[in-house]
C-alpha cells in the first residue's frame, strides 16, 4: 500500500475521533506544554552557564533551582495531559469502531457469512481494532508531541545560531527517506501479522468447540501441531517487524550522530575564534542533544502507525461489504401463511453448481408440508428462501401472493419462526432465552409459553428456577431441554409460519417422542415447513415433497408415496430396515 492510499484510511479512522476533538485538543495543549519545557530546558542550561561562569550573577543562586522545580512540574503536567486525554479519545474510538463492526456483522448477508472463517471475523473485532486505536491515538500522541518538540528545539537552534542550525537540517532529507522505507516494511509485515492472528483465533476456536471430538480421537498432539504452525507463522512475522524496527533506529541514530559531530566541529571552531560564547555553545549543544530522543520516537511511531493503517484497511474492507438492507417497501403486520414457490432455481456459486432447479409448489395457510430427500438435495436451502437468508436467482417465493422481496425485511422475518437441530442458546437466564428480543411480552406470557413447551418441568429442578443462568450454548442442560426452550421461544413469538429444520434429529427416541408432542402444539394453526431425515416424524404431514438433486421428484401423503414405490418408499424402506 502506497502512502497515497494509506492517507484516506487514516483519515477515515480520524472520523471516529472527530466527536471528541475538544478532548483531544486538551491533549494537544499538554503536548505543547511538554514540548515548550524541552526548549526551556536548553534555555535554562544556557542561562545557568551565562550567570555562573560568564557574568557571575548572584541571582542564579535561587533562579536556577527554582526554575528547575517549576520546569519539571510543568513538564509532568504536560506529560499527563498529553497522554491521558488522547488515550481517553482512543478508547472511545475503539468502542465506536467495535460497535459498528459488530452491528455490521449482524446485518451482513448469510451468504457472505457462510463463506467467512469465524476466527478471522473475531480477530478483526478484537486484535485489529486494538491496532487501529494505536494508530488513531497512541501514534498520534507521539507524532504530534515529538513533532512539536522538534519544531521548538529547531526554532531555538536557529535563534541561537542559524548557520549551525542549517547544518543540522541538512541531515533531515536522508532521515526522512530512511523512515519512508521503514514504513513500507512496517505496513507489509503488519498485514501478515494480522492475517496470522486470524489463523490463531480460528484454530483455537475450532479446537475449543470440538474438544470432545479431539479427546475421543486422541488428537491433542495433532491439534497442537496445527496450532504450532500458525503460531510459528505469527512469531516469524512479528520478528520481521521487530527486525525492521531494530535496524531503522541505529541507522537513523548514526546519521544523526554524523550530523551532530559535524555541528560540534564547527561550533567548537567558532568558540575558539570568539564567534560564539561558551554559554551559547552549551545552550545550543543541550538543545541539539535533545533532538535525537524525539527523532527516535518519530521513527518508532512508524510501526504502530503502519500496523494501525493495515488493520484499518482490513476493518474498513469489512465495513464496506454491502448489508442485507431493509428489503422492499411493502409492510405486513400478520400474514395468513400462504406460501408459494414458483419456478425457483438457486445456486451458491460456480464452484458448488446449481442447488435448486425449477422448484414449484403451493402451501395453503395452516398446512403442514414436509420436505424430505437425501443429504445435499437442497432442503435447507429451499426453506431458507422464505425468510430471505438467500434470494433466488430465478423464479419467485411468495407469501400471501406477494414476492417476499417486496416486503420490508424486518416485517417478513417477523412472520417466521425457526426451530432447528442446532439449538442456539445464549449465556443468559432461561427466562431471557425464551423471551429473546420479545421485550413487549409480559412475564406471564413467557411462563405460559414455557409451560406449553414443558420447560417448567425441568425449571422446577434448577437452583434458581427461571433465572438459572445457562452457560455457553446451554451445555449445562440436556439436548431435549435445550430443544424445549427453543420451542417455547417460537411459541412466544407466535408467528404464522413455522420452519422445523431437523428439529429432533439430535435427540434420543424418548426425548424425540416428548419433543414431538410439544412441536404438535406449536404447529397448530400455523403454516409449517418440516425438514426431516427421520421419515417417521413426517408421516402425519398433510403433504410430503421429495427432493432429489434440487428437483421435486414426488409429492403426496405418506401412504400414497409408499404405495407408489418411488424414492420416498426406498428411503423409508432403508430407515425401516435399519
Amino acid at each position: 500500500m502506497k502512502a497515497a492510499s494509506a492517507w484516506p484510511i487514516y483519515r477515515r479512522l480520524l472520523r471516529y475521533a472527530r466527536p471528541y476533538i475538544g478532548v483531544f485538543l486538551i491533549g494537544v495543549l499538554g503536548m505543547l506544554l511538554f514540548s515548550a519545557t524541552q526548549s526551556a530546558l536548553a534555555y535554562l542550561v544556557k542561562r545557568f552557564f551565562n550567570g555562573a561562569f560568564v557574568v557571575r550573577d548572584p541571582k542564579i543562586l535561587w533562579e536556577i533551582p527554582l526554575g528547575v522545580v517549576v520546569l519539571f512540574a510543568l513538564r509532568g503536567i504536560g506529560d499527563y495531559v498529553a497522554n491521558y486525554y488522547p488515550s481517553w479519545v482512543g478508547r472511545q474510538v475503539v468502542k465506536g469502531l467495535r460497535r459498528d463492526v459488530f452491528s455490521h456483522y449482524l446485518r451482513l448477508p448469510t451468504a457472505y457469512l457462510d463463506r467467512q472463517q469465524s476466527g478471522h471475523l473475531l480477530s478483526k473485532l478484537t486484535n485489529n481494532i486494538e491496532l487501529v486505536a494505536g494508530a488513531a491515538t497512541t501514534a498520534a500522541i507521539a507524532l504530534i508531541g515529538d513533532s512539536l518538540t522538534l519544531i521548538g528545539l529547531l526554532a531555538y537552534l536557529f535563534y541561537l545560531n542559524w548557520r549551525l542550525a542549517l547544518f543540522c537540517v541538512a541531515a533531515a532529507p536522508v532521515i526522512g527517506w530512511l523512515m519512508q522505507i521503514a514504513n513500507r516494511s512496517f505496513r507489509r509485515y503488519s498485514t501478515r501479522i494480522q492475517n496470522s492472528m486470524g489463523d490463531i483465533t480460528r484454530v483455537a476456536k475450532e479446537a475449543i468447540d470440538a474438544h470432545r471430538l479431539i479427546k475421543i480421537f486422541n488428537a491433542e498432539d495433532h491439534q497442537t501441531e496445527r496450532f504450532e504452525r500458525v503460531n510459528e507463522l505469527n512469531r516469524a512475522s512479528n520478528m520481521k517487524l521487530i527486525r525492521a524496527k531494530a535496524i531503522s533506529n541505529p541507522v537513523v541514530q548514526v546519521i544523526a550522530a554524523i550530523a551532530l559531530a559535524s555541528v560540534l566541529y564547527v561550533s567548537i571552531r567558532q568558540v575558539f575564534l570568539h564567534d560564539m560564547r561558551v554559554d551559547e555553545f552549551i545552550g545550543f549543544l543541550t538543545a541539539l542533544m535533545l533532538i535525537p530522543e524525539s527523532l527516535r520516537s518519530l521513527v518508532n511511531v512508524g510501526g504502530p502507525l503502519q500496523q494501525g493503517v493495515a488493520a484499518g484497511q482490513s476493518v474498513f474492507e469489512l465495513l464496506d461489504q454491502p448489508t442485507e438492507g431493509t428489503g422492499g417497501t411493502r409492510p405486513i403486520s400478520r400474514a395468513r401463511g400462504e406460501i408459494e414457490f414458483r419456478n425457483v432455481s438457486f445456486t451458491y456459486g460456480s464452484e458448488k453448481g446449481p442447488v435448486l432447479h425449477d422448484v414449484s409448489f403451493h402451501v395453503r395457510p395452516g398446512e403442514t408440508v414436509a420436505i424430505v430427500g437425501r443429504s445435499g438435495s437442497g432442503k435447507t436451502t429451499l426453506v431458507g428462501l422464505v425468510p430471505r437468508f438467500y434470494d433466488v436467482q430465478q423464479g419467485q417465493v411468495l407469501l400471501d401472493g406477494v414476492d417476499v422481496r417486496e416486503y420490508r425485511l424486518h416485517d417478513l422475518r417477523a412472520q417466521v419462526s425457526l426451530v432447528s437441530q442446532d439449538v442456539v442458546l445464549f449465556n443468559d437466564t432461561i427466562r431471557n432465552n425464551i423471551a429473546f428480543n420479545a421485550i413487549e411480552k409480559t412475564d406471564a406470557e413467557v411462563e405460559a409459553a414455557a409451560r406449553a413447551a414443558n420447560v417448567m418441568e425441568f425449571v422446577a429442578l434448577q437452583p434458581h428456577g427461571f433465572d438459572t443462568l445457562l452457560n455457553d450454548r446451554g451445555q449445562n442442560i440436556s439436548g431435549g431441554q435445550r430443544q424445549r426452550i427453543s420451542i417455547a421461544r417460537a411459541l412466544l413469538k407466535d408467528s404464522p409460519v413455522l420452519i422445523l429444520d431437523e428439529a429432533t434429529a439430535a435427540l434420543d427416541n424418548e426425548s424425540e417422542r416428548r419433543v414431538q408432542q410439544e412441536l404438535s402444539l406449536l404447529m397448530e394453526g400455523r403454516t409449517t415447513l418440516v425438514i426431516a431425515h427421520r421419515l417417521s416424524t413426517v408421516e402425519g404431514a398433510d403433504r410430503i415433497i421429495v427432493l432429489d438433486e434440487g428437483r421435486i421428484v414426488e409429492t403426496g401423503n405418506h401412504r400414497g408415496l409408499l404405495a407408489r414405490g418411488g424414492l420416498y418408499a426406498a428411503l423409508h424402506g432403508m430407515q425401516f430396515n435399519a
